[in-house]
């Protein structure tokens, strides 16, 4: 069995190498995004408590998120000294996996859950496709071998052939 998982694993870069080149280009491009929104956030003092506690404050009084996720910002508020590092930790982690292609399915749908978060958290306050497009871009990249084409993981899947088809 693992020989047919190891020559699907090969047939994918190997046949369609234009796909592989796309996708690569989208996680890259996502995993820049990543980076540079972690910078940009740490300019503004957004992973301070008190600028994270802000912003997500504004995110409650003018978005239109449903009530049950407004509760779960008003908590991610409340804890504002522990959830502001770990949304620039988030960030700047999934930018730099992304880029490098490193356990890029895990990744990818980690960016995906977090992404779907913010958008759902925007609701009303900004245009709507703004963050569709990433998230929608970061399943593509979790579905598909993203990190096989100019990526560590490509490299893993070569010397790790029996590696599960989800982590790399």
């Amino acid at each position: 069995m693992s020989t047919n998982a190891t020559s699907l694993r090969s047939d994918v870069t190997s046949v369609q190498p234009s796909a592989a080149n796309g996708l690569a280009l989208v996680r890259v491009t996502i995993g820049a995004m990543f980076v540079w929104v972690f910078f940009e956030n740490l300019g503004k003092g957004l992973y301070t408590p008190a600028g994270y506690a802000g912003l997500i404050n504004y995110y409650i009084q003018h978005d239109h998120a449903p009530a049950i996720w407004k509760s779960v910002m008003w908590l991610a508020a409340s804890h504002a000294a522990m959830a502001a590092p770990m949304q620039g930790l988030t960030e700047i982690g999934l930018g730099v996996l992304l880029v490098i292609g490193l356990f890029t399915r895990p990744a990818a749908f980690i960016a995906f859950l977090y992404l779907s978060s913010l958008w759902v958290s925007e609701w009303g306050t900004s245009w709507i496709w703004e963050l569709l497009v990433p998230v929608l871009a970061s399943l593509g990249l979790a579905i598909g071998s993203a990190g096989r084409r100019w990526g560590v993981d490509c490299w893993l899947a070569q010397r790790w052939p029996s590696a599960p088809w989800w982590l790399i």
